[in-house]
């Protein structure tokens, strides 16, 4: 089990926006890699059911700077309520999870 190394998950309203918040993260060493992709979301927001085009960031780094990432992402977001979550990883490639600790430091 790998306790080191999370995969920090956001959502954005565009491509734009998510390549913005990708290149701060990874420029600002908080994670090591942040993949986009397009997805289409269904929620309720104000009593309305809607459907929308969205773009998932699924971000690599270390627990050591969730906190940090979270923060950053909270503040650079365009979302009132931006979708912030964070899932632990199990395992993984040693050479790759490696990596993405020398990426983060």
């Amino acid at each position: 089990m790998d306790a080191e190394h999370v995969v920090v998950i956001t959502t954005t309203d565009s491509e734009a926006a998510a390549r913005e918040l990708a290149a701060g993260v990874v420029a600002g060493r908080l994670g090591a890699c942040a993949q986009i992709i397009p997805i289409t979301s269904v929620y309720r927001w104000e009593g309305v059911v809607r459907t929308e085009p969205e773009w998932r960031l699924e971000i690599k780094t270390v627990a050591g700077r969730a906190d940090a990432l979270i923060e950053y992402l909270a503040a650079m977001h365009g979302y009132d309520v931006p979708e912030i979550v964070v899932v632990q990883v199990a395992g993984g490639s040693a050479a790759y999870l490696s990596w993405v600790s020398e990426e983060t430091s």
